[in-house]
Formats: C-alpha cells, sequence, structure tokens
C-alpha cells in the first residue's frame, strides 16, 4: 500500500456522495469508482465530479481488481453483507454506522478480517467529530485529571426518513453514543444493562417488535473502574436532535450544551465556564482540511437529512478518511478496527435484549474484546 495511491470504491451515493470530494483530494488516495443501483443517480453523481468507473451492481464492482478498498454507505442491513463480500473478494472495508444488526454478523467480520489480514474501519463520526478530538486532547494533556464518568446520549426523531427505520429499537442504532465513552478512555465494554421506558405508535411496534420510546443503558469497561450510561431514542420524544456526550474528570468536566449551536461548559473544580470548541483542521492534510467545515451538502436544496439533523457530524468526515487511508498506508489497525467496531456496536445490540428482558445484565462476546 505504501508504494503508490490506494483506489477507493463508494458504494452508496445518497450520505456517501459526500466523501468523493475528500477521497479524491487526499494525498494517498485515488478516488476510483462509485456504484449506486440506480443508473439515473450514479452518472448524475458520476458527471458531476468526474468519476469514470462507475457500477450498478456491487457484485460486479468487487471483481474488479484495480479496486483495493471500498467505502460502504448503503441502508444499514446492508452493511454486514456487503461488508463480507468485500473482505471475501480482497478488499479493504470501510462502512457507516452500525456495522451489523446482529451479534453474529459482528462475528463474521472479525473472523474475515482475522482470516484474510485485510483492513476493517466502523466509520463512527462523532468519535472524529471537533468536540471529541477537543476532550480527547485535555484528557490527553492531563487537565482534566481521572476520568471518574462517561455519559452520552443521541436523541432524534425519525419520522420521514426510510420506511425500515420505523419502529427500530433505539439501541440498534447506538454507535454515535456508544462510541465516545469508549474511545476516549480506549476503553473495552464488558457487560451491560439497558431498560426501556415509554411506548412508540402502535403502528410503529410490530415491524421490530420492540416499544420503547427511549432506552438507557449503562455500560461496565473491561478491566477498569469506570463505567458510563448512554441514552437513545428515535419516535414519540420531544427533545431538538442531540448528539451529546459529557466527561467528568477529577480536575475537569465537559457538558455537551443543551441547545444546538450554544456554548458547552468545562467545570473546573466548581467554577463553570462556556467553551467555543474549536475546529481541528490543523491535524489534516492541507488538502483536505477545508472539509471540516465545508461539504458537498452545503446548499439549501442539496442537504442530507443525516448532515442537517447532525450538525455536520462535528467536522468529522475528512477525519475519517484520513484515519483510514492513514491506516493503510502505514500497515496498522485504524481505529476503530474489527474488533472495537464489533465491540462498540454489540453494546446496542445487547442493550436492547437486555431492556427486552428487563435489564438483564448481558456480557460481551469474547471475540468483540482485545487479545490479551
Amino acid at each position: 500500500m505504501s508504494q503508490k495511491k490506494i483506489n477507493i470504491a463508494i458504494i452508496g451515493l445518497g450520505f456517501g456522495a459526500e466523501f468523493i470530494p475528500i477521497y479524491q483530494k487526499h494525498p494517498l488516495a485515488n478516488m476510483y469508482a462509485i456504484c449506486q443501483r440506480n443508473e439515473e443517480k450514479l452518472n448524475e453523481i458520476g458527471d458531476a465530479f468526474g468519476v469514470d468507473v462507475r457500477y450498478t451492481d456491487y457484485d460486479e464492482l468487487l471483481k474488479d481488481p484495480n479496486i483495493d478498498a471500498v467505502h460502504i454507505n448503503t441502508p444499514i442491513q446492508a452493511h454486514a453483507e456487503q461488508s463480507l463480500k468485500a473482505l471475501r473478494a480482497g478488499k479493504h472495508v470501510a462502512c457507516t454506522v452500525p456495522m451489523a444488526t446482529t451479534v453474529e454478523e459482528c462475528r463474521q467480520i472479525v473472523e474475515a478480517c482475522e482470516e484474510t489480514g485485510l483492513t476493517y474501519m466502523m466509520m463512527e463520526t462523532v468519535i472524529y467529530s471537533r468536540e471529541f478530538l477537543f476532550v480527547k486532547e485535555m484528557y490527553e494533556k492531563g487537565e482534566m485529571g481521572r476520568i471518574q464518568f462517561l455519559r452520552a446520549s443521541h436523541q432524534q426523531e425519525m419520522a420521514g426518513w426510510p420506511g425500515y427505520w420505523e419502529g427500530l429499537p433505539p439501541m440498534h442504532y447506538a454507535t454515535h453514543c456508544v462510541g465516545p465513552v469508549l474511545a476516549l478512555p480506549n476503553a473495552q465494554a464488558e457487560y451491560v444493562s439497558c431498560f426501556g421506558s415509554g411506548r412508540i405508535d402502535e403502528n410503529l411496534i410490530p415491524k421490530y417488535g420492540s416499544p420503547f420510546a427511549i432506552e438507557t443503558c449503562h455500560i461496565k469497561f473491561k478491566d477498569s473502574d469506570l463505567s458510563a450510561e448512554v441514552t437513545r431514542s428515535l419516535f414519540n420524544t420531544a427533545r431538538q436532535y442531540r448528539e451529546s456526550f459529557d466527561v467528568y474528570g477529577s480536575k475537569k468536566s465537559f457538558e455537551w450544551t443543551l441547545i444546538e449551536h450554544e456554548d458547552s461548559v468545562i467545570h473546573t473544580g466548581e467554577v463553570p465556564e462556556k467553551v467555543k470548541v474549536p475546529d481541528y483542521a490543523h491535524l489534516l492534510p492541507e488538502e483536505i482540511a477545508s472539509f471540516t467545515t465545508a461539504g458537498v451538502y452545503d446548499s439549501d436544496d442539496n442537504q442530507h437529512l443525516s448532515f442537517i439533523q447532525g450538525a455536520g457530524h462535528g467536522g468529522s468526515h475528512p477525519h475519517l478518511v484520513h484515519e483510514f487511508l492513514s491506516a493503510l498506508h502505514e500497515g496498522r489497525a485504524p481505529y476503530p478496527d474489527a474488533r472495537q467496531s464489533a465491540n462498540i456496536t454489540c453494546v446496542g445490540i445487547l442493550a436492547h435484549e437486555s431492556a427486552m428482558a428487563g435489564g438483564k445484565i448481558m456480557h460481551l462476546p469474547e471475540f468483540t474484546l482485545k487479545k490479551s
């Protein structure tokens, strides 16, 4: 990988189109191919960005020997199957969240990476957001002292999203709140206990058999005195969109703003102070630094719903691309790699099982944990 640019194929061109110009400008990448079932949309995007190699059939794309890695941005039910197909076809994989929808699918992806020696990275936006990078910098400098507790939430209203979202168990899409509480201390979840609360509209319940409006999960970290709490809601709960995390340290604590676009708060001892979180474009190659504050979906009539609600995902997109490409170039594991991605994803899957069982403790499977 170190001797040539990495040929990238992007699969799914809704949210996925956001990444095309980032790969085009990154010094380690060649934005080689795109894939979309709708040929009209495929050609529209291909013409707009000057990508000549185009596929409407994913299986055909995987036969292309020129492709080194795929970046998957398709509906969540397709993530595991498409990731596995790519790994078995000899391609590295970056995949939008979540990794999969079942524990078994997560297991298969981890095993496929170990069998092939290929790289998998779940493209979790929050752990590369400017807010996370700000708190991480404070923590690594020792300014926060000892971490004592972490809390995160992801609340949104999914009415109007594609039909497969209707009635989705809240914790089945929990990576945006699970990711940061595990990533900051570089921890692994050992076991979880989750409670469901409230009830969604009756017509939403049958698809997944999940009645809860909100699910709240406690996570016990492995080999650590730390635990965390994460909260998730998708329907019938009044709340402005929020992806947040709070970190409580012995010296300083960080609390996410309650209202979008207002300032977050740092507590030094018992003294609170509002803080403007800086951008972290300086961590990136100059060629892609501008993408922390601008992207494809900027004009009022051309914004992807996840980008609008997610406040631009905290400028994370170029950081995600850079981590994936750098890992391939340097021959190292990205963060999160397959096991870490499985640990993050399985927290949500098992949390919902726990909620359905009245808060039963559920242990994370061994394959999601780092080998000692």
